[in-house]
């Protein structure tokens, strides 16, 4: 298993200028998320982090309509975008090579919101705010039901980091498994003949959950410093 720092097959460009954390790919990508701006199956050859504030985004605004047009002012309208309170410089990017295949992900991760599965404190009851945003990417294409699969790994690899983690939110006994906000953004190439499958058995779930696993990993342990620091 070979950890490698930049991905030769996915992204090409990684662009960090507070508040945008902006990554490119060669050509167009088949992504499915449920990004805000442009959920669902679709095709981009950018993903855009945005790093809010609760000056952008007061009671009277629509947030939908806001992050489009800021999207369209940076000039990457097209691109799947998702938004943080997280410093998006505090980004965690990895890359996992299995075979010939490779998958490599991007992590942005905040737990001040965060959630126990099936058991819920509520937006209410949070004090200021979190979010783990995940764009992963597999080097070969996927159908788009194995593109589904593909992002059930990264929601698993995700949530057994936080759990590994044991994180509590402060007067909750619950380990935190996510927040209200998360977001996950899967890619691939597109392809005529793209893979059906991506589960656990094969080399590209290998990789994906890896590199998730690890990204998280770090990016938490980032986040726990700066707030008991």
């Amino acid at each position: 298993m070979n950890y490698a720092r930049n991905a030769a097959r996915g992204i090409v460009e990684l662009t960090c200028e507070r508040p945008w954390l902006v990554a490119r790919f060669p050509r167009p990508q088949r992504m499915v998320s449920w990004s805000l701006n442009r959920p669902g199956f679709v095709e981009a050859d950018s993903v855009a982090f945005r790093e809010v504030r609760d000056a952008d985004l007061p009671a009277d605004r629509d947030p939908v309509a806001w992050f489009r047009q800021v999207l369209v002012e940076r000039g990457i309208g097209e691109a799947v975008g998702m938004m943080t309170a997280r410093d998006v410089s505090s980004f965690v990017r990895r890359a996992v090579e299995i075979g010939d295949v490779q998958a490599e992900c991007i992590v942005t991760l905040g737990l001040n919101n965060g959630e126990r599965i099936g058991r819920r404190v509520g937006g209410a009851a949070v004090v200021g705010a979190g979010t783990i945003n995940i764009l992963c990417h597999a080097s070969l294409p996927l159908s788009d039901a194995a593109l589904l699969e593909a992002a059930s790994l990264v929601a698993q690899a995700r949530t057994v980091a936080l759990v590994e983690a044991g994180y509590r939110r402060p007067g909750r006994s619950d380990i935190v498994t996510g927040t209200g906000t998360d977001c996950i953004v899967m890619a691939s190439p597109t392809g005529e003949r793209p893979n059906a499958y991506a589960g656990m058995h094969t080399g590209i779930g290998e990789a994906i959950g890896a590199c998730v696993l690890d990204a998280t990993r770090t990016a938490w342990l980032a986040w726990q410093r700066e707030r008991t620091s």
